[in-house]
């Protein structure tokens, strides 16, 4: 039983390993994540091979996102945040206008620390807020992001203690109502 057991992992590895050489050979990915060019120090894209199904370069697209959870670690941006710069560099590289997507991003949970001012991050975790020049550049490229007054509120954070760009809403289950009812498409994770 042991032996079959070690012949059974051992293949699957073998199958794993031999897949992975093979589509490193075919692929037309690019090694190098590229950045930019709408968020320029965030959101690193690699591109698939050729022929791959995207957006329509002609569209206009109203896009949301929800985020309800922070970095695992103290002093880690958000990795959902990152994902929205990187949805913004990856159809802008493929030649969608920046214009052509409207994106707005819904916080609460933890995720509400994450749009705390400098000053607010330094007294509640004795560290920089490690997402305030992503959040920066998000705003420069008109990212619109809205914080659940409910959480703020339950977590006790006080309305100065807020990035002064952020649309603070009644709650975030209907801020996505509202965005859905505008047309936004909501991305599921």
């Amino acid at each position: 039983m042991l032996l079959r057991n070690v012949i059974l992992i051992t293949c699957c590895f073998l199958c794993i390993a031999t897949s992975s050489v093979v589509l490193a050979e075919g692929s037309d990915a690019g090694d190098q994540p590229l950045m930019g060019p709408v968020i320029p120090d965030y959101g690193p894209v690699l591109m698939p091979p050729a022929g791959f199904y995207s957006l329509d370069s002609d569209t206009h697209y109203k896009v949301s996102i929800d985020i309800g959870k922070t970095a695992d670690f103290p002093g880690d941006r958000n990795l959902k945040l990152t994902s929205v710069a990187r949805f913004l560099n990856m159809y802008a590289q493929q030649g969608i206008p920046p214009e052509n997507i409207e994106f707005a991003v819904i916080v609460h949970g933890m995720a509400a620390n994450d749009l705390l001012s400098d000053e607010a991050y330094q007294t509640r975790f004795n560290d920089p807020n490690p997402n305030t020049e992503l959040l920066d550049q998000l705003q420069g490229a008109g990212v619109k992001i809205y914080l659940c007054g409910q959480t703020a509120a339950f977590r006790k954070i006080g309305w100065d203690e807020i990035r002064p760009e952020v649309v603070v809403a009644l709650s975030a289950m209907g801020a996505h109502v509202r965005l859905q009812h505008e047309g936004f498409t909501l991305i599921p994770f």
